[in-house]
């Protein structure tokens, strides 16, 4: 997910998978930025300041760059789409 791929060289076919192999890691995705969120709230809960700040930080960052790759996917597929 953290990999930056260059999605105008790819094929229609090589990019539906794609998406469908991002679509199916949102699940998982979900789970880990929850899993860091419940750990900040614990660790806000329980006088600390700094660690609840970088894990929702780190969290946010998980939670953009997987809906940017999405988005990113999504758009190269409708660009090609709308030039048939």
């Amino acid at each position: 997910m953290l990999s930056s791929k260059d999605y105008s060289k790819m094929t229609l076919d090589e990019l539906v998978s794609e998406e469908k192999k991002i679509k199916s890691q949102k699940i998982t995705t979900a789970v880990f930025i929850g899993l860091l969120v419940g750990i900040a709230i614990y660790a806000a809960t329980h006088k600390s300041f700094i660690l609840p700040v970088i894990l929702l930080g780190f969290s946010f960052l998980i939670g953009s760059r997987y809906s940017q790759n999405l988005k990113r996917i999504q758009a190269e597929i409708s660009q090609r789409d709308t030039v048939r």
